[in-house]
């Protein structure tokens, strides 16, 4: 076998940007994020929102900071994301 064969693939992990609504949990923020997508069928642009329950070790975003968030491996029932940075507060 040739040593291309073997090397492991690493994924991309997902990153995605949005705002903290909610920051009551310990350790967790919900942040929302909204894409902006094509209608499939009128080509119009429209809004989806989606929520996400990401990891926050150190408590440090607030409600209605723009965060980047990364995707992780499960961390609880509901948490698949962590917090990457906070870009602005």
């Amino acid at each position: 076998m040739s040593e291309s064969s073997q090397e492991t693939k690493t994924a991309v992990r997902k990153t995605r940007v949005g705002v903290v609504i909610s920051d009551k949990m310990n350790k967790t923020l919900v942040v929302e994020h909204v894409a902006r997508v094509p209608h499939p069928r009128f080509n119009k642009i429209v809004k989806r929102s989606k929520k996400y329950y990401v990891h926050d070790e150190n408590s440090e975003a607030k409600i209605g900071d723009r965060v980047r968030i990364t995707e992780t491996r499960p961390l609880s029932k509901l948490k698949r994301w962590t917090l990457t940075e906070v870009i602005t507060h």
